[in-house]
């Protein structure tokens, strides 16, 4: 899988995330303090990775702010994209599960690297839920990105 990473700062657990991804199998593509020359600036590097999710550059991205709203609510202007702040395994899981969420948010304040490991380990194992519910849920967000009545 090619995920898009960014981070604002290159910190610790920011450098821990792209080495556990490559461990991992996957393509990384890196932005913003993560890539020499980058604007590391967290509205500019986490647009530019969910651009790549939502133009199907990228399968997946994860972006990274000191506290990760910052990354997720530049990611979600992005039509297309359903970014989601993860601080524990569970909220990933159900990030993927029921919100089909496409580019996981990260706090590098609040991110170890075990904890790292837990989110990345149910972020991947789960798969996006085939409830009806949860499906029209995640369609009427869909037409919200298209500036439609979301009805």
């Amino acid at each position: 899988m090619r995920i898009s990473v960014s981070s604002d700062m290159d910190e610790p657990v920011a450098r821990a995330l792209v080495v556990e991804l490559r461990d991992r199998g996957h393509e990384v593509v890196a932005h913003g303090a993560l890539r020499p020359g980058d604007d590391p600036r967290w509205a500019v590097c986490s647009e530019v990775a969910a651009r790549e999710v939502a133009d199907r550059v990228s399968d997946q991205a994860v972006v990274c702010c000191w506290t990760g709203t910052g990354a997720s609510i530049a990611a979600n202007k992005v039509p297309g994209v359903r970014a989601a702040l993860c601080t524990d395994a569970g909220t990933a899981d159900g990030a993927r599960r029921w919100n089909d969420a496409n580019v996981l948010a990260l706090s590098l304040r609040l991110t170890s690297e075990p904890l790292l490991k837990e989110i990345l380990d149910a972020w991947f194992a789960a798969e996006p839920s085939a409830d009806t519910e949860d499906r029209e849920n995640v369609a009427r967000v869909g037409r919200l990105d298209l500036g439609r009545p979301a009805r």
